[in-house]
């Protein structure tokens, strides 16, 4: 089940000048910035209460952000949705008639499983489902 907003993402083509902006104008507590492979993305996160503020910069000019920057610059990249069982929320919405780019989720930030919903299953809106990693015992 969908349990929060948990990110908004924006695609940034100039990660310091943005990391400086949301710290240093914005006022920002800076969480820290993490390199997530299978994304080829170098992001850094900005918590706010209740949800996070998530800064995405190809990784070595590579993937589907550096793809995204080329075509329509910096700004709003996609809208995140934290899940309890992404499983079963991707069958669900598959048999609703979603479409997702991927077939399974993959490895996301800070160790958590996430997969999209193609935009045009959502009037033009990239959304993201993420599992957060199960806490240690």
């Amino acid at each position: 089940m969908i349990t929060a907003l948990d990110h908004i993402a924006i695609a940034v083509p100039n990660l310091e000048a943005a990391v400086s902006r949301f710290l240093e104008d914005f006022g920002l507590q800076h969480d820290g910035n993490e390199i997530v492979e299978a994304a080829q993305t170098t992001t850094a996160f900005f918590s706010l209460p209740e949800t996070h503020i998530e800064l995405v910069h190809p990784l070595d000019g590579q993937g589907p952000i550096a793809t995204y920057l080329e075509k329509r610059g910096g700004g709003l990249h996609h809208l995140c949705f934290r899940t309890d069982d992404i499983d079963s929320d991707v069958e669900r919405l598959k048999t609703k008639g979603y479409q997702f780019i991927g077939d399974v989720p993959t490895p996301g930030a800070h160790g958590s499983r996430v997969i999209f919903i193609h935009p045009k299953s959502c009037d033009g809106v990239l959304i993201e489902l993420s599992q957060p990693a199960e806490a240690p015992a």
